[in-house]
C-alpha cells in the first residue's frame, strides 16, 4: 500500500508539472528590457561594459570561516598578559594557545605558523616580550599556499580594561564596527595594515561564539607616525521625560542621542617593518624613523655616564678660574712697614 501511494503521488506531481503553461518571454521583452538591465544585467555605456551593482540578501549562515590564533611568548609581563586577555575577550573568533617558548634562536615564527596550521587558523596575533620590558606585536595572514604578509609593531602606552576602570561596557562576543581615519585609504603601507586589522579584529558574522549585535566601535587613528587604538561603546540614551526629549529634539533633531563611551583597552602601535611572508621574507616597508628601545636606553645611560666627566671638568674649570682671580702685588703695601 505504501508503494502504491508513493507511485500515485509521483504521477500526480508529474501531471501538475506537465500541465504548467510555458511562459513566452518574447512577447513582453520590450517592456522588461529596461528593468532587467538596471537590476543586474551588464549595461553598455559609451562603448564600455559596466556591471550594474546587484543587491545581495544575506542568508544568515556562517560563511566567513575566520579564525585568529592569539598567543604570546614566555616571559611576558603581567601588564602585557592582561592586554592579551582583553584582546581575547574582544575577539570571539580567536583560538587560544599556551605560552610559546622559542628559546634563543629565531624559530619562533616557524613554530607559530605550524601551530596556526594545526589549529586551522588563517591569521595570527603574537605578542613577543623581550627583556621583560619591551613588547612587540606580530600580525600575520596565513591564507593560501603563500602565507603573508606580516607586520611587526612595538607596543607602548598600554592601559588595560581593569586598569582604566572606564564606564563603558558592551556585550561579550558582540561584533565591532572597525573605524579607520582617512590616512588608511591614502598611504600605501597603511592600506595593507588596514586589511590585516580587519582580518584580525573583525568578528565574522554568524560565528558560533559571536552575538548578533553591534554595540561597540574599534577605532584606529594614525598620528605621529604611530597607530592609536581605542575601543568605544555605542551608547544610545533615551530621554527620561518629555522636557528632555523636546530639548534633545531641538538641539540634535531627534529625541534619542548616540554617544561613544570608552571601554578599553588602549594602546599605541609603532610599525617597524612589513614582511612579504609570514614572520619573515622580503621587506615591503621599513620605518626609517623607528628607534629601538635598546638604543634609547643606551643613549640615556650614555648621558648618565658622562656625569663624572662633567663633574671633573667643572672642578678643573673652577681651579683655573680661582688662579685667574689672584690680585696682583701692590707696591704701596710696604710703605708703612
Amino acid at each position: 500500500m505504501g508503494k502504491e501511494n508513493k507511485r500515485r503521488k509521483r504521477e500526480s506531481n508529474e501531471g501538475t508539472i506537465e500541465s504548467e503553461p510555458v511562459r513566452d518571454t518574447h512577447d513582453d521583452s520590450d517592456a522588461s528590457d529596461g528593468e532587467d538591465e538596471t537590476e543586474g544585467m551588464a549595461m553598455i555605456q559609451d562603448g564600455d561594459e559596466v556591471m550594474a551593482p546587484t543587491a545581495t540578501v544575506s542568508d544568515g549562515k556562517y560563511h566567513n570561516k575566520q579564525r585568529c590564533l592569539v598567543v604570546c611568548s614566555r616571559g611576558v609581563t603581567a601588564r602585557y598578559r592582561h592586554l592579551l586577555e582583553d584582546l581575547r575577550t574582544l575577539m570571539p573568533h580567536h583560538k587560544k594557545e599556551s605560552k610559546l617558548d622559542a628559546g634563543r634562536n629565531d624559530s619562533g615564527g616557524r613554530m607559530v605558523n605550524d601551530i596556526a596550521l594545526l589549529r586551522s587558523c588563517n591569521s595570527v596575533l603574537f605578542l613577543e616580550c623581550r627583556k621583560h620590558m619591551d613588547c612587540y606585536m606580530w600580525l600575520s595572514r596565513l591564507n593560501g599556499d603563500s602565507p603573508g604578509p606580516s607586520v611587526r609593531f612595538l607596543v607602548s602606552n598600554v592601559h588595560t580594561m581593569d586598569e582604566l576602570r572606564l564606564t563603558g561596557n558592551c556585550l561579550k562576543g558582540s561584533r565591532p564596527v572597525l573605524s579607520f581615519d582617512e590616512s588608511f585609504d591614502r598611504v600605501d603601507h597603511l592600506r595593507l595594515l588596514k586589511g590585516l586589522f580587519i582580518d584580525t579584529f573583525g568578528t565574522p558574522r554568524g560565528h558560533p561564539k559571536a552575538k548578533p549585535f553591534v554595540d561597540r566601535v574599534m577605532c584606529f587613528y594614525h598620528a605621529d607616525n604611530r597607530i592609536w587604538v581605542r575601543n568605544y561603546q555605542i551608547l544610545e540614551q533615551q530621554p527620561s521625560n518629555a522636557k528632555e526629549a523636546k530639548e534633545a529634539k531641538k538641539l540634535e533633531g531627534q529625541a534619542s542621542t548616540t554617544n561613544l563611551v570608552e571601554i578599553g583597552p588602549r594602546f599605541v602601535l609603532n610599525p617597524i617593518r612589513i614582511f612579504k611572508g609570514s614572520f619573515g621574507g622580503p621587506t615591503l616597508y621599513q620605518n626609517a624613523e623607528f628607534v629601538s628601545p635598546n638604543a634609547m636606553r643606551a643613549m640615556e645611560k650614555r648621558k648618565k655616564g658622562t656625569a663624572y666627566m662633567d663633574r671633573k671638568r667643572s672642578r678643573d674649570n673652577r681651579k683655573e678660574r680661582r688662579e685667574q682671580l689672584v690680585l696682583p702685588v701692590d707696591p704701596l703695601d710696604t710703605v708703612f712697614d
